[in-house]
């Protein structure tokens, strides 16, 4: 009977651990500034790809040229 009593505390302390560990997790997953920082990173490294920079470059230049049309027009 010791020893089921033993065991089933030790399962209880591995349980506590476990969520203890879970609940840290999830703190560090939801803290609102590491995920705007996070989703900073991903945005800057999508438009660095050059396929992405050089049609945004292009496309402003098309717009700066709409422009400049329009007023000196």
């Amino acid at each position: 009977m010791a020893r089921d009593t033993e065991r089933i505390e030790q399962d209880i302390e591995a349980a506590r651990t476990r969520l203890a560990s879970t609940l840290d997790e999830l703190a560090v997953r939801a803290d609102p500034q590491r995920i705007a920082d996070d989703t900073k990173h991903m945005v800057l490294a999508k438009l660095n790809k050059p396929k992405v920079k050089y049609s945004l470059i292009g496309a402003g230049a098309v717009v700066v040229g709409l422009v400049l049309f329009k007023i000196f027009r």
